[in-house]
């Protein structure tokens, strides 16, 4: 298991995916995501979401919100708010977040994982993450819970790979006892060194 890198056709579908699937459980998401697609075509583009009514995409499993939030993000995506992938290349990290989290049902947490996931940036610490929130508490704070302040503050010093960092912490909640055993020492010990 690795960082893995997803490409499609720009920011418009990773996005619409995204909106989907907030939650849901991942089939449920799936099937979902695959009955929009069966409307709009694949790739998906806005001009198609804009050319269908309300009724196929709620019949498609869209609630209410989810809906008006895919119709924020075609028109957002149309007027150049949402970048296309040459213009996002270019943008630093906080210029997307400040451009997509304008897009109804875009936080933070999805430009994060698009920014790392999508445009395969280094340099990206999703504090509003459970679980780096979470491995984070149990590897650096003796379990006690840590504030995304606190987080991004500790953070700095894995500058300019705090993409790495994170899929480490993910990572570290994945292990089985017996390798959580035999690591245990090795952060104890990188912890006192500090």
């Amino acid at each position: 298991m690795g960082l893995t890198l997803h490409r499609s056709h720009g920011l418009f579908p990773s996005l619409l995916g995204s909106i989907i699937s907030q939650q849901l459980n991942g089939k449920a998401a799936a099937r979902i995501h695959q009955r929009v697609l069966a409307l709009t075509g694949k790739p998906p583009t806005p001009a198609a979401i804009e050319g269908l009514a309300d009724a196929p995409l709620r019949a498609a499993g869209l609630s209410a919100n989810k809906l008006r939030a895919v119709r924020d993000l075609a028109a957002k995506t149309r007027a150049g708010v949402v970048p296309d992938m040459r213009t996002a290349r270019k943008l630093t990290d906080d210029e997307l977040i400040e451009r997509l989290t304008t897009v109804r049902g875009i936080g933070p947490w999805t430009v994060h994982m698009l920014l790392m996931f999508k445009l395969g940036r280094p340099d990206v610490m999703p504090t509003g993450d459970f679980a780096i929130g979470q491995a984070f508490s149990r590897h650096f704070r003796h379990g006690r819970k840590v504030t995304p302040p606190q987080l991004l503050q500790h953070a700095e010093k894995w500058r300019p790979w705090r993409s790495v960092a994170s899929w480490y912490l993910w990572r570290s909640l994945d292990t089985d006892p017996e390798t959580e055993a035999a690591t245990a020492p090795l952060i104890k010990h990188r912890q006192k060194s500090r």
